[in-house]
């Protein structure tokens, strides 16, 4: 087992499958660390009945523990796997972490190129699955100005006037229903007193769709409602006579690119999912999500997303909870998945 280089933890099993030279597949069982709540938020654990009752109980300790669950089931057992199993403690799915541990085994690890299949065990339920990942792209809009005094200062552009214009617009873009397609406004930040021109104004503005060219498409319109309020405040600046050093600028940075996807109607892994549910007697149901499994799909890895079993609520709240009623038939369903899935990339 190993830390990289951003927090991730890895763990394989066996360990003989990852020699040196080695080129062997692997199956990839994955849970991500972090939640989204600060740092120093208290946890201060609570069980009440069958109920675990803290911030991130569910989303994501509930995943972490299954995968752990799991690696002990097989060690345990003394299980000899066909191929080599990667259990990844992933950090940075949440928010802006914009699945960063994930980005990271597929981008700069040397094991990329040998992941036949992954796993990801996100929360609570043992019914459903993500096999279709949601696309999202995130911007903080930035603009720029000298500032100055209400009253002695009038006339120079105000960022947080043409900020508050940018997002009118903005918010007035038309959204399809079909392919869904949603954007919001997240934040906006200003500002140092009411009787001043702030220097800087900024907002955070979240884009999601099912379909990469409609998220393009929003990208486009951030950008030229941003250009055309700054362009306006700044036309009527110079029309009172304002220096052009005094004028408004921007920037637009992203702070979150999570790639669309589908998981294939003829992929594997999939096809083991239903397999595995049949014998189990549960009604497969398939989900649209954003999750780790995003990376992989839109890489052509066969991914998918599903619950570790047990019940949950409250997420990203503090009055998350979980509760491990039922939680043998998620787990059973976990392993028997990752065996099949060990089994058909021994065959490859």
């Amino acid at each position: 087992m190993r830390t990289d280089e951003i927090g991730n933890v890895l763990g394989f099993l066996p360990e003989a499958h990852l020699g040196e030279g080695s080129t062997g597949l692997i199956v990839v069982l994955s849970a991500h660390l972090d939640t989204v709540f600060p740092a120093d938020t208290p946890l201060a654990p609570l069980v009440n009945g069958d109920r675990l009752e803290a911030p991130g109980a569910c989303d994501n300790a509930a995943g972490v523990i299954g995968m752990l669950a799991i690696a002990h089931a097989l060690l345990h057992a003394k299980f000899e796997a066909p191929v080599s199993l990667l259990f990844l403690a992933n950090v940075g799915e949440e928010g802006e972490g914009d699945l960063r541990g994930v980005r990271h085994l597929y981008k700069e690890e040397a094991l990329a190129g040998r992941i036949a299949a992954h796993v990801v065990l996100d929360g609570a339920g043992a019914e459903s699955a993500v096999t279709q990942a949601l696309g999202s792209k995130r911007y903080q809009v930035v603009i720029s100005g000298p500032g100055g005094h209400s009253f002695t200062d009038a006339g120079t552009p105000n960022p947080i006037a043409a900020l508050a214009s940018a997002l009118a617009a903005i918010a007035e873009t038309p959204l399809p229903a079909e392919p869904r397609t949603t954007l919001n406004l997240g934040t906006i930040h200003g500002g140092t007193s009411v009787n001043s021109i702030p220097e800087i104004a900024s907002a955070s503005i979240d884009c999601r769709s099912i379909a990469p060219e409609q998220l393009v498409r929003l990208e486009v319109a951030v950008h030229r409602a941003v250009e055309d309020a700054v362009e306006r405040a700044n036309e009527i600046a110079r029309g009172n006579g304002v220096a052009a050093n005094k004028l408004l600028s921007f920037a637009i940075h992203m702070i979150g690119d999570r790639p669309a996807a589908q998981l294939p109607a003829d992929s594997p892994l999939l096809e083991a999912l239903r397999a595995v549910d049949r014998h189990m007697g549960i009604r497969t149901d398939l989900r649209l999500g954003s999750t780790d499994a995003n990376i992989p799909m839109a890489q052509g890895v066969p991914a998918l997303s599903m619950g570790a079993g047990g019940d949950g609520g409250g997420a990203h709240t503090r009055q998350e909870w979980y509760s491990d009623k039922n939680r043998e038939t998620g787990l059973k369903r976990v392993l028997l998945l990752t065996l099949a899935m060990a089994e058909w990339a021994a065959g490859l």
